[in-house]
Formats: structure tokens, C-alpha cells, sequence
């Protein structure tokens, strides 16, 4: 059997980059990510089976758990911070897990993403069960952190995704749901925080709004369910009730204040 090819080692399509303009290296770099929207839309059938089968899980009190290393592993938390600001949900809900722990959000703790047995330990914690999802993210797909989560989440009944740059990597094998991103070799040799981590970030896009949106945390096309912390979004639930109800600006803050959500508003207004 010969061994796994790394797409994602492969050597860069351009050379001496140390002897380009800085227009050059950005027109180069910025020609490179114009594959990543191509290669993200030739996964989303996976990206569908994955969202389709989540949300019933999800409506029946099932969470969302990321994990990954390194980049991968701060996207993943990065995409499940952002739910409950934006969706309105407690943030147990979706859950992003990274090797190393939360120290390793800013700083990379050496070789936490070489302990195969820690995801699940760490996944555990969380009392873990057959109504949850894991999605492994892993440029290379073979981070054993991350295959050996998603290995024992399937043997324990969960529903598993992988997203990897790489077809065919051991973790496509090991996961239920095998979402492959192949964008090619990195600008710089090897450096998947650029085009590989991309691809991620809109795969994570995919993935939690489509599912938000499947559960019924969006209205019309209106973050309904938002969290009211800040004067920016408070002016935004202000402006939806404006067009939704036919208010005035003083009127629609009024409501707004009275019912503490645009969709208690909305409810309330029957709309």
C-alpha cells in the first residue's frame, strides 16, 4: 500500500517569492484564494447530508461540537463563539474544542495535537452522547487529535464530519460524513493557515448558518434571535422592526426595549 499523499505539503506553484514586489505577492496570493469558493462548492453535498442530519439531532436537544489543532482548532471555536451573539442560543449548544486547551487559543502548546486519546477525554468533559455531533477539522487529516476523536464519537453512535484538504485522508475514512476541500498547494509551501484554512472558515460559515436557519433562529433573512448587547445591534433590531412592523425609529426602539428581542416583538406583533 503506498503511503498517504499530502496535497497540502505539496510545493507551492510559485517560487522565489522573496524576489517579488509586494504587488506581486498580494496579486499572487489573492489568485490563489480564488480557487478556495470553487473547491468549498464541490463539497457541499457532504456539507447538505451533514446539515440535513445535524438539525434533527439539533431539534432534539443534540450539540455541535468542533475539534481540531492549531488553526483548525481556532476556527472551529471562532464559528461556535459566534452563535450565540448571533443566533440568540446558550453557547453549550455549539461548542468549539481545541489540542491543547483554551492556552492554546493564543499560543501553541508543543505536541497537543499528537495525544490520539485526548479529544475524546476532552469531549467527556461535556457528558458527551449519542444525540451530539463531532466535525473534525484538519487541513492535513491526519492530525491524531482529531482523527482519534472522530474515530471513538462514530464508535459511541455519534454522527461524525471531517473537513480536510486532503481526498482520502485518514480522516475521511474514519468520519461518517467525509467533507473534502482539495484547494491545492499553499501560496507558501505548507502553510495551510492560508488557503486551507480558508476553505474551513466558509465550510464552518456553511455549515452553522445553514443550521441555524434549519432550526428557525432566522426570519426572512433577519438575525431575529441576535443578542441586543451592544448600541450597533440594538440600531439593527431597531431598523428590522422598522421595516417588519411599518414603525417609526422611536416607535420600533420603544417596542424593542418593551419585549427585549426582535422576535418577541414579531410574535407579538404577529408577524
Amino acid at each position: 500500500m503506498s503511503a498517504f499523499k499530502k496535497i497540502t505539503e505539496g510545493d507551492s506553484d510559485y517560487d522565489r517569492l522573496e524576489e517579488m514586489s509586494t504587488a506581486e505577492l498580494l496579486t499572487n496570493i489573492n489568485r490563489e484564494d480564488q480557487k478556495v469558493a470553487e473547491a468549498v462548492a464541490l463539497a457541499i453535498p457532504q456539507i447538505e447530508w451533514l446539515v440535513e442530519q445535524l438539525a434533527e439531532r439539533f431539534l432534539k436537544g443534540g450539540r455541535l461540537f468542533y475539534i481540531g489543532a492549531g488553526t483548525s482548532g481556532r476556527l472551529g471555536i471562532l464559528d461556535a463563539s459566534e452563535i450565540p451573539p448571533t443566533f440568540g442560543l446558550p453557547h453549550e449548544r455549539v461548542i468549539g474544542l481545541i489540542a491543547g486547551g483554551d492556552s492554546a487559543i493564543r499560543k501553541a502548546v508543543e505536541f497537543a495535537e499528537d495525544d490520539r486519546e485526548q479529544a475524546w477525554k476532552d469531549l467527556e468533559a461535556y457528558g458527551i452522547n449519542s444525540l451530539d455531533t463531532v466535525v473534525g477539522i484538519a487541513s492535513s487529516g491526519t492530525t491524531p487529535y482529531v482523527i482519534g476523536g472522530v474515530k471513538t464519537a462514530r464508535r459511541n453512535g455519534l454522527l461524525t464530519a471531517g473537513i480536510t484538504n486532503n481526498p482520502g485522508s485518514p480522516l475521511a475514512l474514519e468520519a461518517e460524513i467525509p467533507i473534502e476541500i482539495p484547494v491545492g498547494p499553499e501560496f507558501v509551501t505548507g502553510s495551510t493557515r492560508m488557503k486551507g484554512g480558508t476553505s474551513q472558515k466558509l465550510a464552518l460559515n456553511m455549515i452553522s448558518t445553514a443550521l441555524m436557519i434549519r432550526i428557525g433562529r432566522v426570519r426572512g433573512n433577519k438575525m431575529v434571535n441576535m443578542q441586543l448587547s451592544n448600541n450597533k445591534l440594538v440600531d439593527r433590531g431597531t431598523r428590522y422592526l422598522m421595516d417588519s412592523l411599518g414603525l417609526d425609529y422611536e416607535k420600533a426602539t420603544e417596542v424593542l426595549r418593551e419585549y427585549g428581542s426582535v422576535k418577541k416583538a414579531m410574535d407579538a406583533y404577529g408577524k
